[in-house]
């Protein structure tokens, strides 16, 4: 589980750029919902957006890992959520469009991807379909050389800022197919036309990068933006989730290490009854349980990482290190918390920040309880229980 001298250079470099952007950066992002633009180009200028992108369309054509890598330091360096919410919908979203895609519309999108100039979101979601994605309604109907969409979508961070939104739709009616997972057909979809309508989302955290109700009204989109094959969107859909499940893992890391690294500088300076308060096991060994659950949680999502980059099929390790980090990385932001009593629950001590961004990987991608089903049903061979 070594990492090479490479990977141990991209992580040494990720983490001088993002130290620029301190930690009262993100508490005024967040505070006044303010997209982290000077963040989001000074990665972009720097390569790093186009990490796992093929060279041949300028990018840096490393693996999941590598990017896995930079958005944990990313996370770590206290910039949590609202520092790689701006680009891993970049890298997992565009895996889709890497694999499936056609050479045209590989050629037309990933190069500016690479480079930061497109912006792209991932539209799966939907209010009445939830995880349960075989249930969505937003319906492409073929009209000619142009599909016209219709539906809505929830949850769709960075809807605003993006000029493209790749976006999961019924091709062919549920009840019409032999499998429920059959039938769906994934476009690229211009998010700039009349047909389409943006709402935000008010939330409880990561503010700095806005979640949106997406609303699509008759969009016409040229049958050139399908990527894959019509009714084959499920399974392509799968080379975006599973790397979703596994950077987000390392995000979730990368806020338990920031969370931790908080929590242990002030229980070495904050003295009562005449002694830091680290010396008292009530406060150490909260923090000690929780570093170590990291830890354990950190070989799964790189072993997860490792068999994605290798071409294995990963459903069970990107979902059980998606389940682990998530908790430990709420676990850690919790202690955090805890450790500083009372100035924990104040804004200048950031620690209440990641505590709100640690809980929604709990949720997001997909709750804890849909990976326990998961492993349920996948890996123990139990009878589905929903």
């Amino acid at each position: 589980m070594d990492l090479t001298d490479q990977q141990q250079d991209l992580r040494r470099a990720v983490r001088e750029l993002a130290a620029s952007f301190d930690e009262d950066y993100w508490l005024r992002h967040d505070a006044e919902s303010a997209f982290p633009w000077e963040f989001y180009h000074a990665f972009a200028d720097a390569g790093w957006l186009g990490i796992a992108i093929p060279e041949e369309y300028g990018g840096g054509g490393l693996g999941v890992l590598e990017a896995s890598l930079m958005l944990e330091e990313v996370a770590a360096s206290g910039a949590a959520m609202n520092g790689c919410s701006p680009m891993h919908l970049t890298i997992f979203g565009l895996n889709t469009v890497v694999r499936h895609g056609s050479q045209a519309l590989r050629a037309e999108v990933l190069p500016p991807a690479a480079t930061g100039e497109l912006h792209v979101c991932f539209g799966v979601t939907e209010p009445d379909a939830g995880t349960d994605t075989t249930r969505i309604s937003t319906r492409a109907v073929r009209d000619g050389d142009e599909y016209v969409l219709t539906g809505r979508k929830v949850w769709i961070t960075k809807a605003g800022e993006s000029q493209k939104m790749l976006v999961l739709t019924r091709t062919t009616p549920r009840d019409e197919v032999d499998k429920p997972t059959h039938g769906l057909t994934l476009f690229l979809v211009d998010l700039d036309d009349d047909a389409v309508h943006l709402t935000a989302i008010p939330k409880m955290g990561r503010n700095a990068v806005t979640s949106y109700e997406v609303v699509l009204d008759g969009l016409r989109t040229p049958a050139a933006t399908r990527v894959g094959e019509e009714g084959q969107g499920f399974r392509i859909l799968l080379d975006g989730l599973n790397p979703e499940r596994i950077l987000l893992a390392h995000e979730a890391l990368g806020i338990g290490r920031a969370a931790i690294r908080r929590a242990v500088g002030y229980a070495r300076e904050r003295i009562v009854f005449d002694r830091p308060i680290g010396a008292n096991q009530g406060i150490a060994f909260p923090l000690a349980e929780a570093v170590t659950r990291l830890d354990a949680a950190e070989l799964m999502a790189r072993h997860a990482a490792m068999r994605y980059d290798a071409g294995h099929d990963v459903g069970r390790e990107a979902n059980m290190a998606k389940w682990l980090c998530a908790d430990a990385g709420f676990a850690a932001a919790d202690a955090a918390v805890q450790t500083h009593g009372g100035m924990g629950y104040a804004r200048e001590f950031h620690v209440e920040r990641y505590f709100r961004e640690a809980r929604l990987m709990r949720l997001a991608p997909i709750s804890q309880e849909m990976v326990l089903n998961y492993v349920s049903q996948h890996v123990l061979g139990l009878p589905r229980s929903y």
